[in-house]
């Protein structure tokens, strides 16, 4: 291989070097994980995940400014963090979903079996969520790091 097929191969993306490996079709995302291709049980949309995320960040700094609005603690961002961490490990612990999550319809579930994440896996997830950078790197289905180390996917219902 010469250094222009070499820079060609990088140029064109990931895909395109596997593609000209020898690696067939990529599939749809949640293919490797058993999931449907669309509707209840597939891999939960991009923009459902942010609006949820938003919508819990929003309602987590309201509860932390609510709690602090008589105090003279000007941290409010980084109280709001905590409720948003503590929220997030005690309903996806329980219910499956935070509330942003509940209300675009969304669920975290665990892959093995796809039932309802185990508390410990949520409290690593939540960890993990907590150091964003975990959240931020996803692999082809969509799961961030922090999902794939506890062993979750985020689903529509």
């Amino acid at each position: 291989m010469d250094n222009r097929e070499a820079i060609g191969s990088w140029l064109s993306g990931p895909r395109a070097a596997a593609e000209d490996m020898g690696v067939g079709d990529f599939g749809y995302r949640g293919e490797r994980l058993g999931l449907p291709e669309s509707g209840p049980g597939s891999i939960a949309p991009m923009g459902r995940r942010f609006g949820a995320l938003f919508i819990d960040w929003a309602l987590s700094a309201l509860i932390a400014f609510g709690l602090l609005a008589d105090r003279q603690i000007h941290s409010t961002n980084n109280w709001a963090l905590v409720v948003f961490l503590v929220m997030s490990l005690l309903t996806v612990g329980t219910i499956g979903s935070t509330p942003g999550k509940r209300l675009l319809g969304l669920r975290v579930v665990s892959v093995h079996g796809l039932g309802k994440l185990p508390v410990w896996r949520a409290a690593i997830r939540t960890v993990l969520l907590g150091l964003a950078i975990p959240a931020l790197v996803w692999d082809r289905d969509n799961r961030g790091l922090h999902d794939r180390f506890s062993g979750a996917v985020q689903v529509r219902i």
